[in-house]
């Protein structure tokens, strides 16, 4: 075209071709759908009025089409939309899809939906396209916080430029967090309605400023009534799966009722065959939970460990049948008016009256069984007893026979043993309280004796146990300590944990072979004792310990007299720092009490400044203890310096 008006004679004005051209180079730009930037390109027509006319319509014919074909687009999209509703396709793929198109129309970097909440009274995300914060995905925002906050709250859509830096929403450090995990800058929001209930949020976003015009706004509202149209229809479609599934519980009842009969016949059945056949709690409770289809425990008392409802249990008592409680059913287990647990049946709102039978059947039955094995449980700790109390009281017993009759209830009489001395401290009490306080402590130290393979007995108003120490012959794991004092202390806890109650334990020396030599049991039962009444007497109730626990006075209540051990346990730091540095302080020691502890006359004795008399008894006291000078402890030292000194004379 250029040539052609090259040619034309010279005397035509220059500016004709030039205006003449300008039509049709914009129309070629239109044809080819060339961006906006081209239109101003040099070496396109020039500037004259002709010229920019031209350019100008063929922009404004150029946003014409640009916006036919975005409006174009966006009803397609809109089609396509509500094609996938119509098609009663998934809800999340319904609403990812929304979301997905959202996107892509509005040319942005991220779009998301949230779900109002209306228990928690806030709304979390539900689909998130183009996000990479799992922090973001994860996002709830309450009420009023926020950009989708608000409009959750107000029912208006809301648009912003820069999120950060808009005052007129409420930041939240979570939310805002979750933003700029995200990146976000601009965000759109837009209602999503069911009537005049918002039901929640859609968004567009962008990780830079942007400016969204009305028809955005327009176009995100129209995914959201989508949106909400598709939420709206599946809740109406799972209202409708719920009543065809009630239909079916009502088929499915009817039918249950018939076969009623035949399980209550066939629990039976399994129930007598159970008993029969010796089983125990826990099977009667697997068939239970097998035949009503739910789960069934024993719930034991809880002195036992465990737990109960205890009103629905007390009812269950008192009216002789099963009863709710919340979404359980509970069927007390009781003999003779005594409340021995519980059978708990979860899973099961609703019970038919056969049901119901069944789980009472299995409670009398359950009862039957824990009064055999109680029965049983106590014939063992009476032959335990029994035993205890021929090692006690006949010391002529043939080793032999102990040994086979130990064998029998799991203990090994040939390894050493501690004798323990227990009774529990209640404050007192007369006739019947009395008389079963000693009766629980009794069955709390006999189950505790059958687990760790030793014996118990009722002696004297409390209870005598016979137990293993660690580190001898016996079975493993009885969990003893290595020290009389440490079981006793160890008895002592467990025994009060069990019975509710203090119980104060004292303890005899190992006594290495029980089976061999059981008058060493009834010498070490006597000291035990000792030690208990000790205890009681200094009013450490619920403790336990053995006499070298107890200082000079375990010294005068042993046999053995343990002088050494005693000299040992009390002056043991000074002896060893005098014999390591070659100093004296056992002698300042028994210098400071032969002067009435008296540092000025204690000098004169030992002609040293009084300054060096307080500086050992400085470290006397670093090395005993900084109450070596309280009445009690200074007595047991004065004590222990006698000793020591008699047992140095004697061996010289």
């Amino acid at each position: 075209m250029s040539e052609h008006h090259a040619a034309e004679p010279a005397t035509e004005p220059a500016t004709e071709p030039a205006a003449e051209s300008a039509p049709l180079a914009f129309l070629e730009l239109l044809a080819r759908g060339a961006p906006a930037e081209e239109y101003e390109r040099p070496g396109r027509p020039d500037g004259s009025p002709a010229a920019d006319r031209a350019r100008l319509l063929a922009l404004r014919v150029r946003s014409e089409l640009e916006g036919r074909r975005r409006r174009e687009a966006e009803l397609t999209a809109l089609f396509a939309t509500a094609h996938d509703l119509a098609g009663v396709r998934e809800l999340d793929d319904v609403l990812r899809a929304i979301v997905q198109r959202a996107r892509s129309l509005l040319g942005t970097e991220v779009a998301y939906m949230t779900i109002n909440d209306p228990e928690a009274g806030d709304t979390y995300m539900r689909v998130t396209e183009g996000s990479v914060s799992a922090h973001f995905q994860q996002l709830r925002l309450g009420m009023g916080e926020g950009l989708g906050g608000l409009v959750a709250q107000t029912a208006r859509p809301y648009v912003t430029d820069d999120y950060m830096r808009d005052e007129r929403f409420l930041h939240t450090r979570n939310i805002d967090s979750g933003v700029g995990d995200e990146g976000l800058v601009a965000i759109l929001g837009v209602p999503l309605m069911l009537g005049r209930e918002v039901i929640g949020v859609l968004f567009a976003a962008d990780r830079r400023p942007r400016v969204f015009d009305r028809e955005q706004v327009a176009l995100l509202a129209s995914f959201a009534a989508h949106a909400a149209v598709a939420i709206d229809t599946a809740r109406l479609l799972a209202e409708t799966r719920e009543a065809m599934a009630e239909l079916e519980a009502a088929n499915a009842i009817i039918r249950d009722r018939s076969a009623a009969i035949e399980r209550s016949s066939e629990v039976h059945d399994r129930l007598t065959e159970l008993v029969l056949r010796g089983k125990g709690v826990d099977e009667v409770a697997a068939a239970v939970s097998e035949v009503l289809d739910g789960e069934v425990e024993f719930a034991q008392l809880p002195e036992g460990g465990g737990s109960m409802p205890a009103r629905a249990v007390e009812r269950s008592r008192r009216d002789g049948h099963a009863v709710r409680d919340g979404d359980a059913w509970v069927a007390a287990v009781s003999a003779g008016g005594e409340l021995l647990g519980a059978l708990v049946l979860r899973g099961h709102r609703e019970l038919d009256p056969t049901d119901q039978r069944t789980l009472e059947r299995a409670a009398m039955v359950t009862s039957l069984l824990l009064l055999a094995r109680r029965s049983a449980g106590e014939a063992e700790q009476r032959v335990r007893g029994e035993l205890l109390d021929d090692l006690l009281d006949a010391a002529d017993r043939d080793p032999r026979l102990l040994r086979e009759r130990a064998a029998r209830l799991g203990a090994d009489l040939d390894v050493p043993h501690v004798v323990l001395a227990a009774r529990l401290d209640t404050g007192g009490g007369t006739g019947r309280r009395e008389t079963t306080d000693r009766q629980r402590l009794w069955s709390a130290a006999s189950h505790l004796a059958a687990t760790r393979h030793g014996l118990a007995a009722a002696r004297e108003g409390g209870t005598v146990l016979l137990l293993p120490l660690a580190g001898g012959e016996g079975p493993k794991g009885d969990g003893a300590p290595g020290d009389p004092g440490g079981t006793a202390r160890q008895v002592a806890a467990q025994l009060g944990a069990a019975v509710h109650a203090p119980v104060t334990v004292g303890a005899s020396p190992p006594v290495p072979a029980p089976a061999a030599d059981p008058a060493a049991v009834a010498a070490a039962c006597d000291e035990a004792r000792r030690c208990l009444d000790t205890l009681r007497l200094l009013g450490r109730f619920g403790e336990g310990a053995g006499a070298g626990d107890l200082g000079f006075l375990g010294l005068l209540l042993a046999d053995g007299r343990d002088v050494d051990g005693f000299v040992g346990r009390t002056l043991g730091p000074l002896l060893e720092y005098d014999e390591r540095r070659g100093t004296d302080l056992v002698g300042t020691l028994e210098a400071y009490f032969a002067s009435g502890s008296s540092p000025a006359r204690t000098k004169d004795v030992l002609h040293v400044h009084v300054n060096t008399v307080a500086q050992r008894l400085e470290r006397v006291g670093r090395l005993l203890g900084s109450d070596w000078q309280c009445p009690e402890r200074a007595l047991e030292v004065q004590l222990a310096l006698r000793l020591y000194r008699m047992s140095a004379a004697v061996a010289r």
